[in-house]
């Protein structure tokens, strides 16, 4: 971005500000067709205070991981986790739903889900397929993340083909930044930025994550949907890299809670080259998000331990672990959920659910439409709050 208060030269004779910070020469309403490829030339990622910061994040990444293994009905139990992350990275887009429309939705209730829902479970549904892409052993590529913004927005389109994208202040209305223009350009950029994820390198796997993020939201290769896209790419990433077994690190609720610090820290590196403290606010994220999911995860399994004591010892007669596991699935449960788990059949499974509500371990029954459910609602406050 074009900036008057030069008052000096710094390297290579680039203007500098008061203070001696380089400006570089963005001007955000001309397509950044000369995005400098990863890793940046000249610059160190990986300063002293970054390296401190990849230290403690990576400490508790490593606890949280650990953690996630000891989920118990994990497969089913950490697409519920997902869908937290798939609701909060949505409404950085301001595509917004309620939690109990989601989970509700995500129960089995698509004939009366508004719009913005069925987006947030697509999000949901593209995050999915790009775990099991990465775990079926395929590399981080760009046609990959063409396959993920097509399950986001449920249309054909793929690299941006016409001019005209351009990042704007929301409430101003101002440009901030314009992105690259030209589907060759584009995947040019998007073959190099592949070439630095997969490239043998020295620079610890989570400041490489700060430097990818970053990368993919300058190149913002669709027309819609590359917020959502990037931040699913952040979860492959640690995923591919081994860092996580299973996706239960979602930073969107870090970056709605620090917004105006993202969106000017991915502005800063642009204008003035200013990654360690960018990497400094991703690491930071990392380490937050890293503690706040453990403890969640402590809770969710006691919470587990209580009711399963809970039922138990109330209701012997109906109590199997399969239940349990049927129980913390998801928030809503309904009679089929019951059937297909080969628990009972539909008037047994009925009874079970109003014994369950009855004893105060689920709500009592919701009918929606022709739908009866009924709400663990002490786990929902656990996934909600």
């Amino acid at each position: 971005m074009n900036q008057k208060s030069e008052s000096g030269k710094g390297p290579e004779g680039r203007p500098t500000n008061q203070e001696g910070t380089v400006i570089l020469e963005v001007d955000p309403n001309d397509p950044y067709n000369n995005l400098p490829d990863l890793p940046p030339k000249d610059v160190n990622l990986e300063t002293k205070s970054v390296l401190k910061q990849t230290t403690a994040a990576g400490r508790a990444l490593a606890e949280l991981k650990g953690a996630g293994n000891l989920i118990p009905n994990q497969a089913v139990l950490v697409r519920t986790i997902g869908l937290q992350e798939a609701k909060l990275s949505s409404e950085i887009e301001n595509i917004v739903t309620t939690n109990d429309e989601l989970y509700r939705a995500f129960a089995g209730e698509t004939d009366r889900t508004d719009p913005a829902t069925k987006e947030v479970l697509r999000y949901n549904d593209a995050l999915w397929y790009g775990i099991d892409e990465i775990k079926n052993g395929r590399p981080l590529c760009t046609s990959l993340f063409e396959e993920i913004v097509q399950v986001i927005k449920q249309n054909t389109a793929g690299i941006r083909r016409i001019p005209g994208t351009k990042i704007v202040n929301d409430k101003t209305g101002t440009v901030i930044y314009t992105p690259p223009y030209g589907e060759n350009i584009i995947r040019d950029k998007l073959a190099a930025l592949e070439q630095f994820i997969h490239s043998a390198d020295d620079i610890d796997p989570l400041v490489k994550m700060a430097a990818v993020h970053y990368q993919f939201e300058a190149i913002h290769p669709f027309s819609d949907g590359n917020g959502r896209t990037g931040r699913i790419l952040n979860i492959l990433y640690l995923i591919s890299t081994g860092l996580l077994d299973v996706p239960v690190l979602y930073l969107s609720r870090y970056i709605i809670e620090n917004k105006g610090e993202y969106y000017e820290g991915l502005r800063r590196v642009t204008t003035h080259g200013d990654w360690e403290n960018w990497t400094l606010f991703l690491l930071r994220g990392i380490e937050k998000t890293a503690i706040a999911t453990h403890l969640r995860i402590q809770k969710i399994r006691a919470l587990m331990q209580e009711t399963s004591e809970k039922v138990k010892s109330e209701l012997p007669r109906i109590y199997r672990p399969d239940l349990m596991d049927v129980l913390f699935a998801q928030p809503y449960c309904k009679i089929s959920f019951l059937e297909e788990a080969g628990i009972a059949k539909r008037d047994a499974a009925s009874k079970y659910l109003k014994r369950l509500s009855d004893i105060g371990v689920l709500s009592p029954r919701i009918s929606v439409g022709r739908e009866a459910y009924y709400l663990n609602k002490p786990f929902f406050d656990l996934l909600t709050n």
